[in-house]
C-alpha cells in the first residue's frame, strides 16, 4: 500500500480515463441541509471511497466551489458527480424518477430504497439494516436532523447504537458507517 502525505493527497488529480473506468455503485447520497463545510467535503471523500453514483446537496447546504469544501474533500468534488436540489424530498423524487420512470416513490415497487440516518421512534439499529440496491442515503442537519417530509417517505430509518454518554455522532462519521454497511449489499465481480 502506498502512503501519501497531506500535500500529495491534496494535489493529486486523477486521470480522466481512470475516473471513467470506475464502476459507480447504485448509491445516492442526499445532504438535507447539512451546514458544516467540513462535513460536506468529507462526504465527498466518502462518496468517492464507496464509488457512489451521485451526491445531492439540498436546501442550505453549501455547494462547490468553496475553499473549505475543497480542502476537506481533497478535491474529490471535482470528480464525484453532484447536483443541487431545493429540498431533499425533491432530490429523492428526481432520483426515483430517473431510476423508475413512474414507479412509486417508496414501498414495494419503488425504484430506490430510501434510508434516512436519524435517531427516531421508528428507527432500527444499523445492524438490522437489509436493503436492496439502488439506495438513497439521507443525512440531515447537524442540529435538527433529517427533515420530517423525508422521514415520512423513508423505507428505513436507521440509527447507530451509542454505548457511551454522548448521544450522537458527527453527520459525516454516521454517513461513513452507513455507506460501508451498504457495501455489504454490493456484488463484486473479479
Amino acid at each position: 500500500m502506498k502512503n501519501l502525505n497531506a500535500r500529495q493527497l491534496r494535489t493529486q488529480e486523477p486521470d480522466p480515463k481512470v475516473i471513467e473506468r470506475i464502476k459507480k455503485n447504485p448509491i445516492y447520497i442526499v445532504l438535507d441541509n447539512v451546514l458544516d463545510t467540513y462535513n460536506i467535503g468529507s462526504i465527498f471523500r466518502l462518496a468517492d471511497a464507496v464509488a457512489a453514483k451521485k451526491i445531492f446537496l439540498c436546501g442550505e447546504t453549501e455547494t462547490p466551489p468553496n475553499p473549505r469544501i475543497k480542502k476537506a474533500s481533497i478535491n474529490t468534488w471535482n470528480w464525484v458527480e453532484w447536483e443541487y436540489a431545493e429540498t431533499a424530498k425533491k432530490a429523492i423524487e428526481k432520483i426515483s424518477k430517473e431510476q423508475g420512470q413512474g414507479q412509486p416513490l417508496q414501498g414495494k415497487g419503488s425504484p430506490c430504497k430510501i434510508v434516512a440516518v436519524e435517531q427516531h421512534e421508528k428507527s432500527i439499529p444499523l445492524s438490522e439494516l437489509k436493503v436492496e440496491l439502488p439506495v438513497v442515503v439521507v443525512v440531515g442537519n447537524e442540529t435538527y436532523g433529517v427533515s420530517k417530509d423525508v422521514l415520512e417517505i423513508a423505507d428505513r430509518i436507521v440509527e447507530l447504537p451509542m454505548f457511551g454518554i454522548n448521544k450522537s455522532l458527527n453527520v459525516m462519521v454516521s454517513c461513513g458507517i452507513v455507506l460501508y454497511k451498504l457495501t455489504e449489499f454490493i456484488t463484486f465481480k473479479g
